[in-house]
């Protein structure tokens, strides 16, 4: 069984001793600081995360032009390789919170994302690498990937109902923030040496008939020092909610219809967040690459995620008054409009049509922001407190796996077809599923589970 306890378990310097955020006297002296602080140093380190679960997809599309022999399969494969282990890892994530508290986890789980941005500070700087080592390092930036399943399932407990969409989207939202920031940064600080000749010397990058030297291994090492200050600032400044429950006591979730359904809606929303996200540069390479003035993917990329980012954090209040299942189903549509209008300009004659593209793939990114956060707001409505933290991290786990499952369908898009339009129509008629499930369960009325 779950306990809520009311005196300190174990260490009284990571467990807060009770805690009771529907209580008005509570939430407002004591309950609403906490919380907040949490919030704050939780986001931060989850920016973190996803910085180092989507490098790759910044680090694929410039390997190629500094002398890495890698086809395009290969560089799908790189690219959706952290999905894979990001979704794996929030399977064991979704647990820990409850188990190890809050403290532990996020203190840790981030000091462990020093792993791989110090593998790829290595391996970027020597063309020969072995494809295994290069795949093993995309897999460790996982690890990233995995800190959503306990980090939001944390934030969930410290917040009461009518504020947990609000929280939720701003945590997830800014910690979204991460897939923009890595994507923007990346092309700047790739661009100067950041440390001297203390990190390594230049790669030669080439593009067409010109060359110029750039400092690859930068694309990680920059966020090494945050990484640190965040990960310890954890460690000094959290603490805990005693709501514990042990392993198998957790598994009560899978009896519920309504994990499996929020689940589905998750993949539609997050699931096609983090997937585009990871494939958009190779999307714009692909589909546009070749022509005369082709634009540099990650000029473009970056946005994407950030308008996001943007709606996911602007949604959270809105749900809130609303309802998230009445968000979730406009969401959902205008996710299923956006992705058919994609399939218009993906088999360009000439540039003409990329700004469209552009378009059209910022407006799939907004909707699917907006739905992430209506989806975490249904999930705390329908669960109470300790199965709504382990639905949102086991959602959120198998939503991950979207990098990994929309960088193999691409690839196998591309080498049988020459175009992504298969995988993009698939999408529409998964979203199309996804609205009138929603709708029947949650959002028509008379739902007999409205939220």
């Amino acid at each position: 069984m779950t306990t809520l306890d009311t005196a300190a378990p174990r260490s009284a310097r990571t467990w807060i001793a009770s805690w009771t955020p529907e209580d008005e006297t509570f939430w407002k002296q004591t309950g609403s600081k906490i919380a907040w602080r949490t919030l704050t140093i939780t986001t931060a380190n989850l920016i973190m995360a996803f910085i180092v679960w989507f490098v790759v997809s910044a680090l694929v599309v410039r390997l190629p032009q500094i002398g890495f022999k890698l086809s395009t399969t290969q560089l799908f494969w790189l690219a959706a390789m952290p999905g894979l282990a990001g979704g794996s890892l929030r399977l064991v994530h979704m647990f820990l919170t409850p188990i190890y508290g809050t403290r532990h986890v996020v203190a840790w789980s981030t000091l462990s994302l020093l792993v791989p941005a110090l593998g790829w500070i290595w391996a970027v700087q020597d063309p020969t690498t072995p494809y295994w080592i290069l795949m093993t390092l995309a897999f460790l930036a996982g690890l990233g990937g995995g800190n959503f399943s306990s980090f939001m399932p944390s934030t969930s407990l410290f917040f009461p109902k009518r504020l947990q969409g609000t929280a939720l989207a701003i945590q997830a939202g800014i910690g979204n923030f991460g897939v923009s920031v890595v994507q923007f940064v990346t092309p700047w600080v790739i661009g100067f040496a950041l440390a001297g000749s203390l990190l390594g010397d230049p790669q030669t990058f080439t593009r067409g008939t010109t060359t110029s030297p750039i400092w690859l291994q930068n694309a990680t090492a920059i966020y090494i020092p945050f990484i640190l200050v965040f990960g310890i600032a954890a460690w000094a400044l959290l603490k805990s909610v005693p709501i514990k429950a042990n392993f198998s006591e957790q598994f009560d979730i899978f009896r519920s219809r309504h994990t499996w359904s929020m689940t589905s809606l998750y993949i539609m929303t997050f699931g096609s967040f983090s997937g585009l996200s990871a494939t958009f540069p190779l999307l714009i390479k692909q589909c546009y690459g070749t022509l005369p003035g082709a634009p540099d993917p990650l000029a473009y990329a970056f946005y994407g995620p950030l308008v996001g980012s943007i709606s996911r954090i602007i949604a959270g209040p809105f749900c809130d008054r609303l309802g998230g299942a009445r968000v979730t189903h406009w969401s959902g549509i205008g996710m299923l409009v956006c992705a058919l209008l994609v399939t218009l300009y993906t088999a360009p004659t000439s540039m003409d049509s990329f700004p469209v593209f552009v378009a059209a793939m910022l407006g799939l990114f907004f909707f699917a922001g907006v739905g992430n956060a209506s989806t975490f707001k249904q999930m705390p409505m329908i669960f109470p407190p300790r199965q709504a933290g382990g639905v949102i991290g086991f959602t959120a786990a198998v939503a991950a796996y979207g990098p990994f499952f929309f960088g193999m369908l691409f690839a196998w898009s591309f080498a049988v077809t020459k175009s992504p339009n298969a995988v993009l129509v698939g999408l529409a008629i998964f979203f199309a599923l996804n609205v009138a499930m929603n709708w029947w369960m949650y959002a028509r009325r008379g739902a007999p589970t409205p939220c």
